[in-house]
């Protein structure tokens, strides 16, 4: 229903965007809302996904994309990978039309980059949806934007109290637009659904590949214990080994890794090593992520008070959290979302890249306590950075989960609660 619909930070780019390219593609894992967003502002569609005269749709789609493209404008193809021609008939449809805003695709896989003919550069925009941030889903007061705040410009505002409970439930119920109004006892049940479906059956359809479902869930499980680590192959593969008693080669995990990404279930946080012009080597390892924390949850069977019994998992899946929502925030505005890992084994846990190429140091943590330690960690690697001539941070905060203002401290570094941040 179009009251229920919940404004989405992609919805003006995607305004923007019809405007200026003949398609637009919205890409993204299943159930964050492509398609819902998609239909505001398509005006006839066709969904190639859907079962209906044992995939009637998908099937003329194979024998005429001409009949699929055919209806009113911008037209909706919703996953479009199911019949991947179409992305050539699209890009030649628009050429051939010469017109803006002709088509919406929506695609929750990324198909082999060998069925890919044409890149459409110029003609078919690519946009990446992810599951609600905390904005989003109305579980952020949004009083403090995340643009500004990487400018210097803070407002000091009491936020007001969060309780640790409310924490572990936004995890649990991720971002999915569809959990939103699930009760929490409940809410896990989708994102452990996501899994089944992913392992059962998408798993194999994105390239018609036979996969050992076992393996891919001890690997799941095994991203699911590391989550916002940096963590290599190889230790995944001894974890397995350790954890679950499975033998899975190195060769393996790389393929399965890949196919994951390509489904949208893992999206990683790379490193960050440019515009720094420090003397200090940096690591250049990814930190592993799940496109939403509630899949590690549900990977690892926590409820509330679990997570509330282990501080350090919950640690580390309220940074998945954050990362999550500083990712869709900052891309927003043109920013981009790292890490920073040095051979001195100094971390900073997110770092944002601005458009004119200054970045943005972050420390990530659950407990107010945890402010005054992750300050001092943020300066120390700054001034070491300002001594060895490089190019600092252009601000620095500490994103926490249980403070109640947002405020800057006497030695420079920002304070923010999560729950007050928006784009």
């Amino acid at each position: 229903m179009a009251d229920k619909y919940r404004k989405r930070l992609l919805d003006d780019i995607i305004s923007k965007y019809l405007r200026i390219f003949g398609a637009v593609c919205i890409e993204g894992s299943k159930w964050c809302g492509k398609t819902c967003t998609s239909r505001k502002y398509s005006k006839s569609e066709i969904m190639l996904d859907c079962p209906d005269g044992a995939f009637q749709n998908r099937r003329l789609a194979e024998i005429s994309s001409d009949i699929v493209l055919e209806g009113k404008t911008p037209r909706l193809i919703d996953e479009w990978q199911e019949v991947q021609p179409l992305w050539d008939a699209v890009r030649s449809e628009v050429d051939i039309r010469a017109s803006k805003g002709q088509f919406i695709l929506t695609g929750s896989s990324i198909p082999s980059v060998k069925n890919y003919i044409h890149s459409s550069a110029g003609r078919i925009a690519k946009l990446r949806m992810r599951p609600m941030s905390l904005f989003e889903s109305g579980n952020s007061s949004g009083v403090i934007s995340l643009n500004e705040l990487c400018h210097g410009r803070i407002k000091p505002t009491l936020t007001g109290d969060v309780s640790l409970r409310s924490l572990t439930e936004f995890i649990i119920r991720g971002g999915w637009p569809d959990n939103q109004n699930t009760a929490i006892n409940d809410a896990g049940i989708l994102p452990a659904e996501y899994i089944r479906t992913s392992i059962e059956k998408d798993l194999y359809r994105i390239d018609e590949i036979p996969r050992n479902p076992q393996k891919v869930l001890c690997l799941l499980k095994s991203l699911a214990r590391n989550e916002s680590l940096t963590i290599s192959n190889n230790a995944l593969k001894n974890d397995i080994k350790n954890v679950d008693n499975e033998n899975i080669d190195l060769r393996t995990i790389t393929t399965y890794l890949d196919v994951l990404d390509r489904l949208y279930i893992t999206e990683n946080q790379e490193a960050f090593k440019s515009n720094v012009g420090s003397k200090v080597r940096v690591k250049n390892t990814v930190k592993r992520h799940f496109v939403d924390p509630s899949l590690s949850c549900t990977l690892l069977n926590l409820n509330s008070e679990q997570l509330i019994g282990n501080l350090t998992t919950f640690g580390f899946l309220f940074e998945a959290l954050a990362e999550r929502d500083l990712r869709i925030y900052s891309e927003s505005f043109g920013g981009k979302l790292y890490h920073y890992q040095n051979y001195r084994n100094q971390k900073i846990d997110a770092v944002i890249e601005l458009e004119d190429g200054n970045w943005c140091a972050f420390e990530i943590k659950l407990g107010a306590n945890q402010i005054d330690s992750a300050a001092q960690n943020l300066i120390k690697i700054r001034n070491q950075i300002e001594k060895e001539d490089g190019r600092p941070p252009k601000i620095m905060c500490v994103i926490c989960g249980l403070s109640n203002a947002a405020y800057k401290r006497e030695d420079g570094v920002f304070v923010v609660p999560l729950t007050a941040l928006r784009n």
